[in-house]
């Protein structure tokens, strides 16, 4: 038996502002499944897609998984995602080389320094 990695579900109060959010944030288009969920189509060898679902409860904890991205430069892509709505976070981790940013419905991720 074999597994293949296909999406990422990803719950969310508003998946169609958020999928649009990441589609901008990652650059990656999205669509309207027929179940109503939104999916960003990850390009050839980006990882899978992602897929927003929609809930009716509210996140109240950090996350027990978060996705850390690795920029070409790590302030412009800060600044950029600011400018989309991300807004920085602090869940202690102190003085590192990573930064710590949550999207609009408060998912937090990282934004790593570049290679």
């Amino acid at each position: 038996m074999t597994l293949r990695f296909d999406e990422i579900c990803i719950d969310a109060g508003d998946p169609s502002a958020l999928g649009q959010w990441w589609s901008r944030a990652l650059g990656w288009p999205h669509d309207v499944d027929a179940d109503g969920d939104v999916r960003l189509t990850a390009p050839a060898g980006a990882g899978p897609n992602w897929l927003f679902l929609q809930v009716d409860d509210e996140r109240i904890v950090k996350n027990r998984i978060h996705f850390d991205f690795r920029p070409d430069d790590q302030d412009a892509e800060v600044e950029r995602l600011l400018q989309l709505g991300a807004r920085h976070v602090d869940i202690g981790q102190g003085e590192q080389s990573w930064v710590v940013l949550a999207d609009p419905e408060g998912n937090e991720f990282c934004v790593l320094a570049a290679d």
